[in-house]
């Protein structure tokens, strides 16, 4: 990336950054930022009764091999899918909640988030940003805006192109 491009970016950063910080939401360990779509930490993640009662059906571990993160599908016998979500393309599929985790809720697990709203629901980043401070106080680290950033021009290039993408 050239210069000039560099600075450009790092400026944009500062813009999401400032929405970002726009947010007055109090950080609480698990938030509905979505119909049925759950950003939260690790303790959630860890707390099958409380999985239960919110009617969690699939769990996605952003932070998969961070320390201190819980792994693997023996946790949550046949309560929850962990991690992968291989959804078929179904109407018999049963993915009615879902709970997106990392060690805070804060990063990782927001920038995934952001990226669905982004490619599935069809929102910039700045709208999709928007939409989730509503909701819950996350802060994706500078890395995770870059690249939010870099999909957020192939999704606006690709859809001037073709606008039913």
């Amino acid at each position: 990336m050239s210069g000039s491009n560099q600075q450009q970016y790092l400026v944009l950063i500062k813009e999401l950054e400032l929405i970002l910080d726009s947010c007055t939401l109090e950080l609480t360990p698990v938030d509905e930022v979505l119909p049925n779509l759950y950003l939260g930490n690790v303790a959630v993640a860890q707390n099958r009764k409380l999985l239960h009662k919110l009617g969690i059906t699939h769990v996605l571990n952003a932070a998969h091999s961070k320390q201190g993160s819980i792994g693997d599908q023996s946790f949550y016998g046949n309560t929850c899918v962990y991690f992968g979500i291989p959804a078929e393309d179904s109407d018999h599929f049963d993915l009615r909640k879902v709970l997106i985790h990392c060690i805070m809720g804060v990063s990782r697990s927001a920038t995934l988030v952001l990226a669905y709203l982004m490619l599935h629901q069809r929102l910039s980043l700045i709208d999709a940003l928007r939409r989730v401070i509503q909701k819950r106080a996350i802060y994706p680290n500078r890395n995770f805006l870059s690249l939010l950033l870099k999909l957020d021009e192939q999704l606006t290039l690709k859809r001037r192109l073709c606008p039913l993408l």
